[in-house]
């Protein structure tokens, strides 16, 4: 799944952030505003992780997560 996908539907990505990291708090969460950048921040800052680390955390669950399904019209 894409950063883009996670932020288009950011109510259930916000859960699975939470649920990942449960080290952020509910304005940690909400302080991200759909940048990937502070999420990396964020991981640094509060579960300890260096800079490199962080990325690659947050690459492993972005790809762990499930695309939402692709609804084609059939004519």
């Amino acid at each position: 799944m894409s950063w883009d996908q996670i932020t288009s539907n950011w109510r259930e990505g916000r859960l699975q952030i939470k649920e990942r990291w449960p080290e952020l708090t509910d304005d940690d969460v909400a302080s991200i505003r759909g940048q990937r950048d502070r999420l990396v921040g964020l991981l640094q800052e509060k579960c300890g992780y260096a800079k490199g680390p962080a990325e690659k955390a947050l690459n492993e669950f972005m790809n762990g997560l499930e695309s939402p399904p692709v609804y084609v019209e059939r004519t």
